[in-house]
């Protein structure tokens, strides 16, 4: 099959690394444009590819969740990505999680050293001349000059929420005379630290936390920010109500220290129950270093030291990053974008990852991967498909493609992360939650399977 065009990838973030591949395995000459080191962004550390700027988790790995489905989803589709983070996976319980620094080196000198791949360092100042084929991977921290030039090609200004990055501490750091490892339930191995406090310690701890001095961000106003609500601040959070955070991720149900006592003693549950448990979870194999879970947060570093060393069993902690918010913006793309990922305006321009309005990292995987799927068809006079609504990347990709058009709304287009509220009913309801989710799954799996035949290289296929 002759090969028409080759095609420009701009960013190298998850979605931009997992379209690279996914072109230069089709056979297409790619380049890679990625910005850093020439301009750096608030969030980022590194200039590594795929650099997981906020938590290291996928989210759940189990196939009746909906993070867990559309993972296993990646990995029939031969996902690097995914593939990758499987080969660089930490324990976090139920969740597929990474060591972030092997991770990102190692897809970085994976694309870097693809015969296929051209990689260019600099900042891309407009969008690609018309004739070329393109993927726009720019993500949640597209530049100001391309972000300018795409809401001028749009006509519609961008839309944005904050997000904000946890701390990362020291292991050996960490007082274990108070912290405990366990997983919740004592499901699994336990992959977790686990820092207790009782009611005196907690409220002492959440009124020094609503008080603590933030950064000061001259791109927001803290008043008024629009947070994303799947990943708010640890300090927004409780403001909300002094118990909000013992009900989010300070919840002490199913956590339990062994050196209380007997699991199995109701009263002893009852009194020794901690009244509110911070979590850890580990950022390397070796459990050097351990990520506060849930605790994105916008206070001052000094200020971050100060109130998370009041953490019981965090008192003497060692920070090696603190948090960090940082502004995501994305397009209101129902309104632009087919579900095979390019512009209604212009066949050869696709977009992929947070930038188009999914969710999470797995989400962003996905995107890359269909975007750099139907380029690559594109570059050689091949029709760019989608992939079935029943699956959970054919009906987030219909999603941000369709939503608003099907429902006349303008202007409330949010971010979505996978789930299973997005997939078509079951033919026959299954009351059963459990039961329905793993039914969503089982016809998802089948329906990719069956979708992808005659779509892409048998060598994908083939693990039908």
């Amino acid at each position: 099959m002759s090969i028409n065009s080759s095609v420009t990838v701009i960013g190298a973030g998850l979605a931009g690394t997992e379209a690279s591949w996914q072109i230069a395995q089709s056979g297409v000459p790619v380049t890679l444009v990625e910005m850093r080191p020439s301009v750096l962004s608030r969030a980022h550390h590194t200039t590594d590819f795929a650099e997981l700027v906020c938590s290291n988790s996928f989210g759940s790995s189990s196939t009746d969740r909906a993070a867990g489905l559309l993972q296993e989803e990646l990995r029939i589709l031969k996902s690097l990505v995914l593939e990758t983070a499987d080969s660089h996976s930490v324990p976090a319980g139920g969740a597929l999680a990474v060591n972030r620094s092997t991770f990102s080196d190692s897809l970085t000198r994976r694309i870097s050293s693809h015969p296929l791949i051209t990689v260019k360092r600099y900042e891309q100042l407009d969008l690609p001349n018309q004739a070329q084929i393109a993927v726009l991977a720019t993500g949640p921290l597209t530049s100001n000059s391309l972000a300018n030039k795409l809401s001028e090609f749009t006509g519609l200004s961008f839309c944005h929420f904050f997000d904000a990055a946890s701390p990362i501490v020291l292991g050996d750091s960490i007082d274990y005379s108070i912290a405990f490892k366990a997983s919740r339930y004592d499901k699994g191995d336990a992959d977790y630290i686990n820092c207790p406090m009782d009611k005196e310690q907690y409220l002492n701890f959440r009124e020094e936390l609503i008080n603590a001095e933030q950064a000061d961000l001259k791109e927001f106003d803290q008043d008024n920010a629009n947070f994303f609500e799947g990943c708010l601040p640890i300090e927004q959070l409780a403001r909300r109500g002094e118990k909000t955070m013992c009900y989010g991720p300070l919840k002490p149900i199913g956590i339990w220290d062994k050196r209380w006592g007997d699991l199995y003693d109701r009263e002893l549950r009852r009194t020794k129950r901690a009244y509110a448990i911070v979590q850890l979870r580990k950022e390397d194999l070796e459990g050097r270093l351990w990520n506060l879970v849930g605790f994105q947060t916008n206070l001052k570093w000094s200020e971050q030291k100060r109130v998370f060393h009041l953490i019981p069993g965090l008192r003497n902690a060692e920070f090696v990053r603190f948090g960090v918010m940082h502004r995501n913006t994305f397009l209101e793309s129902p309104r632009l974008l087919e579900s095979t990922l390019q512009f209604t305006r212009r066949s050869n321009l696709f977009v992929a990852g947070q930038l188009c309005g999914t969710e999470g990292y797995a989400a962003a995987v996905a995107g890359g991967w269909l975007a750099g799927t139907n380029a690559a068809r594109l570059a050689k006079g091949l029709t760019p498909f989608s992939l079935p609504v029943s699956t959970m990347i054919g009906s987030l990709m219909n999603f941000v493609s369709q939503s608003e058009r099907a429902s006349g709304s303008k202007g409330a287009f949010q971010p979505m992360p996978p789930n299973f509220g997005l997939l078509p009913k079951l033919p026959v309801p299954i009351k059963e939650k459990r039961a329905r989710y793993g039914a969503y799954r089982d016809r998802a799996l089948m329906d990719l399977k069956r979708a992808i035949r005659g779509y892409i290289p048998s060598s994908v296929a083939s693990c039908t």
